[in-house]
């Protein structure tokens, strides 16, 4: 039965949370791996007001052999990270045991939703992690059926389940929208951007666990 882990991990324990340690004030989060051979490609949302300087800082690291911005979109630019050679990884070990990332994002700390075929998968890419001394640690771990029997949560955390049940009763969503993202920010008393990002994050996941699960 599909299993769903939720763990986070410290910039230093894997490649990629390595290579953006220095990058400069922006956000981060991860769209996708994509496997070609033995290497995993990730794509990656970046936000910042200086992307010169996040591009300069990434193509400098010895382990990228190229980084190219694909697309932009409502501020953010999509990135494709290729490695020069083809090192073992956190997200080699998600790709090779099976796994999929639902959700990838960058605070003080990565932090990664991923979905696991069944529950020896979920051990193999614990060993997989221990074998190349990535240290992890797992928050949650639970089954879609388990998931179900406590009425859908669908992942989120108690603030964006939060703000989308307020957003859904004020008419944030209907078209055309009944409220602003401001007026329901001072609801929850704090900034607008805030709740912004907590609606939209809580929407990929729910979007995620409905439309790939």
């Amino acid at each position: 039965m599909t299993e769903i882990v939720e763990l986070s991990v410290s910039d230093d324990e894997f490649l990629l949370g390595r290579t953006l340690a220095d990058a400069p004030d922006v956000r981060i989060e991860l769209e996708r791996i994509i496997p070609t051979g033995e290497a995993a490609v990730p794509f990656l949302w970046v936000r910042g007001t200086d992307l010169s300087a996040f591009e300069q800082e990434v193509v400098a690291n010895e382990a990228v052999a190229a980084l190219d911005r694909l697309d932009r979109l409502d501020g953010w630019s999509l990135y494709r990270i290729e490695w020069d050679d083809t090192p073992h990884s956190l997200l080699q070990g998600i790709d090779t045991t099976g796994g999929a990332i639902l959700e990838a994002r960058r605070d003080d700390d990565w932090t990664f939703r991923l979905r696991f075929p069944e529950r020896g998968s979920v051990s193999r890419f614990y060993d997989y992690c221990r074998e190349q001394d990535v240290s992890i640690r797992i928050e949650r771990s639970f089954t879609l059926a388990e998931k179900s029997e406590v009425g859908r949560q669908f992942g989120l955390s108690r603030e964006q389940r939060e703000a989308l049940l307020l957003a859904l009763r004020k008419g944030y969503f209907d078209t055309p929208s009944q409220t602003s993202l401001s007026a329901l920010a001072v609801e929850f008393d704090i900034s607008e951007q805030a709740l912004s990002n907590r609606i939209r994050r809580g929407t990929k996941t729910v979007l995620g666990e409905a439309l790939l699960s």
